[in-house]
């Protein structure tokens, strides 16, 4: 009996499809690592001349959001909405696990390391709901703007939805950290300059970093899907 040939339609079709969901599944990870990530090294204060304030995460924070863009551009608003939830949910585990171990005991040779532990792992829970918050309204304004814009600029100037919609979803990220997690612990003073330091400090590196690699990371998540459909 012959053997009927497939459908090289229905063939394409789905390497188009798997091709796309191996470089979605590397966004996502590279997505969710960069903000668990940015939450650790949130516990490192870092001081500028003694006058500025930001944690460290600052500096790892606008990558996320870099990838947000991608994921949207690349997959659209509700693709990106499912996997920013999912970010959302697998920041809490975190929180959860690292907190069961610091209630655990350990032994006493290791005290050290368990302080060092727990001082990292014991959150104050305004801070935590602080940081929730924000990524939640900051993200999710941050994908739909860059939708909008994408349909108002019919798809052009990549670089004004990337650096566009962070300037408005930054300030729903600062303002809400800030004020959940410090209002009435520091100055309004401090406060105040915590909120614009933050804010212009992502803005920067998003628009001379974070921008000039959403290009790249684009384009080469395009090249290579055309490339492995092309090899079937």
């Amino acid at each position: 009996m012959d053997k009927v040939s497939e459908n090289p339609f229905k063939t394409e079709k789905q390497s188009r499809i798997v091709h796309s969901h191996t470089a979605l599944m590397t966004v996502t990870a590279l997505f969710v690592t960069l903000y668990l990530v940015s939450n650790v090294m949130a516990v490192k204060v870092i001081s500028i001349f003694g006058l500025f304030y930001f944690d460290a995460g600052t500096i790892t924070f606008p990558f996320a959001y870099m990838l947000g863009d991608v994921l949207t551009e690349i997959w659209g608003f509700k693709t990106a909405r499912r996997v920013i939830w999912m970010t959302f949910f697998c920041n809490i585990m975190m929180v959860m696990c690292t907190q069961v171990g610091v209630w655990l005991p350990s032994p006493d040779y290791l005290s050290e390391t368990a302080d060092a532990y727990n001082h990292i792992f014991t959150y104050v829970p305004r801070i935590v709901i602080g940081s929730l918050t924000g990524f939640l309204l900051g993200e999710l304004s941050n994908a739909w703007l860059m939708e909008k814009i994408r349909e108002k600029t019919k798809g052009k100037k990549l670089w004004v939805r990337t650096i566009g919609s962070s300037a408005v979803a930054y300030w729903f990220d600062s303002l809400p950290f800030v004020l959940i997690a410090f209002l009435g612990v520091v100055s309004t003073r401090d406060l105040l300059l915590m909120i614009a330091f933050q804010y212009g400090a992502k803005l920067l590196i998003e628009t001379f970093f974070g921008t000039p690699m959403a290009y790249a990371v684009i384009h080469a998540i395009r090249r290579y899907v055309r490339k492995k459909e092309s090899h079937g």
